[in-house]
């Protein structure tokens, strides 16, 4: 501080003796260096301006710092717990489309054995029509031919009445109508 002091001292007294200014050296000392009265008043004036400075600028300035710091810090933790709970949202939502995209599947391996299963089913019960109308086809193949047998047994009958008439010349009872019919048919199978 001296050596600012001295220096300033100095470079005061160059200056002057520069411009051309007649200053007396031991009037220097006097004009920087102030009064004690003015000195104290002057020390006075500024801690006061420093309380006011403190009062009316600092404190409300550190208030709103702090504040402003709380604000801050409070938007950080809201920002990091939402970005928390989007965190669990993402997790609940994978897990909720891993979960779909399982159910989907056992949807489709269910649909596809119901319709295994009911194409089997209709299978079966068309391979028993068929079945069924074989059999019905084979019964009514029997009614012809037993219908077609008798209609030709009935046949036969006639002629063979007309025959035996035309061999006899003499008229023949139905009982040995039937008899020789009867015997006929016998050598004809």
């Amino acid at each position: 501080m001296k050596k600012t002091i001295k220096t300033t001292l100095v470079l005061t007294v160059l200056l002057f003796a520069l411009t051309g200014c007649n200053v007396d050296l031991s009037d220097i000392g006097t004009k920087l260096i102030p009064s004690w009265p003015n000195f104290v008043a002057q020390i006075a004036a500024l801690v006061v301006l420093i309380i006011i400075g403190i009062v009316v600028g600092y404190k409300p300035l550190k208030k709103m710092l702090k504040k402003r710091s709380d604000y801050v810090e409070n938007h950080i933790l809201e920002a990091e717990n939402k970005n928390a709970e989007a965190s669990k949202n993402i997790v609940q939502a994978n897990e909720l489309i891993i979960e779909s995209k399982k159910n989907a599947t056992e949807i489709i391996e269910k649909a596809e054995k119901d319709a295994k299963a009911i194409h089997d089913q209709m299978i079966e019960k068309t391979e028993q029509e068929i079945s069924q109308m074989k059999k019905l086809a084979a019964e009514d193949i029997k009614r012809s031919q037993q219908e077609a047998l008798d209609e030709i047994h009935d046949e036969i009958i006639s002629v063979a009445l007309v025959a035996s008439e035309e061999i006899l010349k003499r008229e023949v009872n139905e009982q040995d109508n039937t008899r020789i019919v009867n015997d006929f048919i016998k050598e004809i199978k």
